[in-house]
């Protein structure tokens, strides 16, 4: 059991302070809560018609929840005092502490030491809604309603309150079980929140808004919880900007990190993902109706061919998609819809049977028990001031009927939704959960979800992923040096981990270039060394046929440098990568795959992986870039050697795991990949390693 459940579903609270004080008292009893409520101030004798105790040690018993609505000054000796009489959590309402100023950093250190092994949520935090059970710490207005008895609904955590307040006025209908704010997580981060109301039974998936993650750790547990539960959790991750970033720091002084490490971590874990809060919202009802999906097939019905054409474009570049239907799929389509009907999915069934129940339930069920994982059925309901709906509850009694048939043999999930969000009154989609169909929101977003849900379910058939390797070592210490090895020692280094690179040397003289040339073979590649972007400054010359061509170029590059290096030039390219490591703040070393050679910075055609990635992992990364085709034999050329640009890159992975404590990036472009069963080359290599100055890195 959580050390939180006394908190977060509380028999008594206490609440101190004046105006804020009053309102958490206030919402409590709008939403009926039946514990007990105690106001605490030091002067007053009655707020909202209940009588004042002057302190904490006044009150009949340690309360199970506190919320501390007082300046931060007066914050700390209020959860002091808490902490000695046993109570079982506080909310810090106040802000003004490590995300304001050095004082605050301090008084924030304070307010840990004192409160000891009492969870305290914030500081800079609004508290919590428990829908469920009636409870808040709240000291604002809310939009939502409390749950029925056996009712469920989903649990959302936010870092920020006024988004709280928000999404709590959402009239999506969406059925919230827990709103919770983490404020600056200074002692129980948004992981811990999510551990917590993920074992409420009455919690079927959960959503959180971060800005930075409080504990890699915290997330992984809280990923493998969700995944034993069956509960999926959807992060609306925000900092992909730098505006982001810095509205983050100042915000919470949490750390945003690196976007792109962030959603490798979040994909890693079987997280969903969603970009807007509109995203989040109809992707919880989804999960919460419906679950994760079993694949990414979608089947669409509407009586118009501008919304299948919409819906159509709305999964291009995405995952879902929309399979062709079958003949024996299409007959019964065909016969109820007659000849003048083309059967195809997305389906425009057109307007014949428009207000015909029997045919439009034969015609919605048909479509719900092909071969699909979940079918939608658009539908915009007219304005319910100016318009009549009779018609469009014929639409809703045809799907209610044709969803339960459907169920009983198997079919796809069923949902709602409507091109324009706001057009589908929230009575309707409260009716449509009821029968256990989502509504979902706008026509983006239903696809979204289903993509999410899909992801999710995809992920959860996978193995678990092994923990993140965590950023440790020499790396992180200021009183560092940076030493980068030349091309020469950095292939050495690898090729000794068991990298492929071509064969080479360093030479000084031009007849030390021609001897070895000899013995390599032409063509030859000569280098300048101690230059780590070799093509901005001209120090590679390539294809060198014979010693008159090496002659030449030996006399151009020595001008840049007095030790060049020579390698046999790698024949036979289908495609070339970069792979990358480098050093995040948050989760170490991670690796970058993508497109590679001089065209790297303009394709930005790349994934991010945290380590250890799995040759799978690996794999399947490569295959998702933009230039993969060029791997998989585009308009006649060679199939690449995938398997064994996927054992060099693992192979560079063990390299950098093992020099995790002082490696600062290792970068290797291109990487050579070649026809099947002919390998892959590291053609270019950099490595920066950190280390004390006078102490001679290892890079064996």
């Amino acid at each position: 059991m959580s050390k939180l459940n006394r908190l977060l579903r509380p028999r008594s609270i206490a609440v101190v302070g004046g105006k804020p004080a009053a309102m958490v008292i206030k919402q409590c009893r709008l939403m009926g809560y039946e514990g007990d409520i105690w106001p605490v101030h030091p002067s007053k004798k009655y707020i909202e018609d209940l009588a004042v105790f002057d302190s904490i040690e006044a009150l009949p018993s340690a309360p199970d929840a506190t919320f501390i609505g007082v300046n931060r000054h007066l914050t700390i000796g209020i959860v002091e005092a808490l902490a000695k009489r046993g109570a079982g959590g506080a909310v810090c309402y106040a802000s003004g502490f490590l995300e304001a100023d050095e004082e605050g950093g301090n008084l924030q250190a304070d307010l840990l030491r004192v409160a000891g092994d009492m969870p305290v949520l914030g500081p800079n935090c609004y508290g919590f809604i428990n829908y469920a059970d009636g409870a808040l710490l709240w000291p604002d207005q809310h939009g939502g309603r409390r749950l029925g008895i056996d009712e469920t609904g989903v649990a959302i955590i936010t870092q920020s309150s006024n988004l709280s307040i928000n999404i709590t006025m959402q009239q999506r209908g969406l059925p919230i079980a827990t709103m919770l704010t983490a404020g600056n997580q200074a002692m129980v981060g948004a992981s811990d929140l999510a551990l917590a109301v993920l074992d409420d039974p009455r919690v079927t998936c959960l959503g959180m808004h971060i800005e930075g993650f409080d504990s890699i750790v915290g997330m992984e547990v809280v990923a493998c919880k969700a995944r034993e539960l069956q509960k999926p959790v959807v992060v609306l991750k925000v900092g992909k900007s730098q505006q982001a970033k810095q509205a983050t720091l100042t915000h919470t002084a949490s750390l945003a990190g690196a976007h792109a490490s962030s959603q490798a971590f979040l994909t890693r874990l079987g997280v969903g993902q969603v970009d807007t809060v509109p995203a989040l919202l109809e992707t919880l009802k989804l999960l919460h109706v419906h679950g994760v999906l079993p694949g990414y097939k979608l089947g669409s019905l509407s009586c118009s061919g501008g919304e299948a054409s919409l819906i159509a474009d709305a999964v291009q570049g995405r995952k879902v998609y929309f399979p062709t239907l079958t003949a024996a799929e299409k007959k019964p389509l065909q016969d109820t819809l007659g000849p003048l009907v083309t059967v195809n999915n997305p389906l425009d069934y057109h307007t014949y049977i428009w207000a015909n129940e029997a045919g439009m339930t034969d015609v919605y069920a048909g479509m719900l028990t092909a071969n699909n994982n979940l079918t939608m059925l658009i539908l915009d309901f007219p304005h319910p001031e100016k318009c009549q709906a009779d018609d469009w509850e014929i639409a809703l009694s045809a799907f209610e009927a044709a969803a339960k048939r459907a169920s009983e043999q198997g079919g796809a999930k069923p949902v709602l939704t409507s091109t324009i969000s706001e057009n589908i009154p929230e009575p309707v989609i409260g009716r449509m959960m009821r029968q256990g169909i989502a509504a979902i929101a706008g026509m983006q977003e239903v696809v979204i979800a289903a993509e999410v849900a899909a992801d999710i379910g995809a992920a959860w058939n996978r193995p678990e992923a092994a923990p993140v390797l965590k950023a440790a070592g020499n790396a992180q210490r200021s009183d560092l040096t940076s030493v980068t090895l030349n091309e020469a020692e950095a292939k050495a280094a690898l090729a000794r981990y068991g990298v492929s690179v071509p064969q080479g040397q360093t030479v000084t003289n031009k007849q030390a270039a021609i001897e070895a040339a000899q013995r390599f073979g032409y063509p030859v590649v000569l280098k300048a060394l101690g230059i780590a972007h070799k093509t901005e400054a001209n120090a590679v010359r390539l294809n060198l046929y014979d010693a008159d061509a090496l002659s030449t170029a030996f006399d151009e590059l020595q001008v840049l440098s007095q030790s060049l290096y020579i390698e046999s030039m790698i024949q036979g390219s289908v495609a070339e990568l970069i792979v990358g490591f480098s050093r995040d703040a948050q989760f170490g070393l991670v690796m970058t795959l993508g497109a590679g050679g001089i065209l790297v910075e303009i394709l930005k055609d790349s994934v991010t992986l945290l380590l250890p990635a799995t040759r799978d992992e690996i794999q399947q990364s490569l295959l998702s870039l933009k230039t993969a085709p060029l791997l998989q034999g585009y308009r006649g050329r060679p199939i690449a050697d995938v398997k064994g640009a996927v054992d060099t890159i693992f192979q560079l992975q063990h390299y950098a795991i093992q020099h995790a404590g002082q490696l600062q990036e290792l970068d290797v472009n291109p990487l050579i990949v070649r026809a099947q069963g002919h390998g892959a080359y590291a053609a270019d290599a950099l490595i920066v390693t950190r280390t004390l100055q006078n102490n001679g890195a290892n890079h064996d």
